[in-house]
């Protein structure tokens, strides 16, 4: 079930200051509708979480994004760790992506370990069925022929429980707000780690549209990710709950866990909703 993985799902580019980086924004990168792609935040927050390990030499503990802009294709973004407090076990820093004077996220983190034997969770893995017997998540947008290949290109999303892709009026309200789904990255190659998983615990915003029964998403105003345990496995098992929506505005909590049950992370976001308007091919 475990993979020998040897790379990630991207990497930043060193500078001349060890607390400087820079991340090249590309199509497998973004997100978006054809020819409005932009830097996913699940990314954004990735990027910051690669920049401290560099930094620090210390994995993550926690990590919390807000994001303030958005980050084209083809657009350079500088990745500077700042503020950075260091104690015996942990360090705790500020990291700020931004584009020239254009601020895009800013995250708030703290690294570090102890050493100590404690390891236990409470809760179990969802009892679904597996990733191979688990249909495809439908792309909630369409696409253009001969567009570049996106992130949801590069991700390989399956569903367990929800209603992905319904159009207004075809699944009314959930009865739980609950979705859950299976990721792992299309490169077997990719290992699954803070990187990863910061990546994938972006997909919360996504179940709004299985919550509310609609061809719907949201756009991300913040994520964070608090890490327990990382351990080999070949998929992620994402148990979604939407909380609650209101004023144009969704909140939302995830587990995520490796195959063997093991609770790898735990995420949640708040996020603006986006309803498909069919007629006008856009959202509002």
């Amino acid at each position: 079930m475990t993979s020998s993985s040897t790379t990630r799902f991207f990497e930043l580019d060193l500078t001349d200051d060890p607390h400087k980086f820079t991340l090249d924004v590309n199509y497998g990168l973004s997100v978006g509708p054809p020819k409005q792609k932009f830097l996913f935040g699940g990314v954004g927050l990735a990027s910051a979480v690669r920049a401290l390990e560099l930094s620090t030499d210390r994995p993550l503990i926690w990590a919390t994004a807000q994001y303030l802009s958005f980050a084209l294709p083809g657009e350079t973004v500088e990745v500077d760790v700042r503020a950075a407090t260091e104690g015996k076990s942990v360090t705790q820093a500020r990291v700020l992506g931004h584009v020239g004077d254009r601020e895009i996220y800013t995250v708030n983190a703290a690294c570090g370990t102890r050493g100590q034997d404690l390891d236990h969770q409470w809760g179990e893995m969802p009892d679904v069925p597996g990733p191979e017997a688990c249909d495809p998540r439908p792309q909630m947008r369409p696409t253009t022929e001969g567009e570049p290949e996106d992130l949801a290109n590069r991700i390989d999303t399956r569903v367990a429980l929800g209603r992905y892709g319904k159009k207004r009026g075809e699944g009314g309200l959930s009865a739980d707000g609950r979705a859950i789904l299976w990721a792992r990255p299309d490169d077997p190659s990719t290992q699954i780690d803070a990187i990863m998983l910061a990546v994938i615990a972006d997909y919360v915003p996504g179940a709004t549209g299985s919550a509310l029964g609609m061809h719907a998403g949201s756009n991300s105003l913040d994520n964070t990710l608090r890490i327990r345990k990382i351990v080999p496995t070949d998929w992620v098992c994402i148990d979604i709950q939407i909380h609650g929506i209101h004023d144009g505005f969704v909140h939302g909590t995830a587990r995520l866990w490796a195959q063997d049950g093991t609770l790898m992370a735990i995420a949640s976001q708040s996020g603006i909703v986006r309803i498909w308007d069919f007629d006008a091919k856009r959202f509002r």
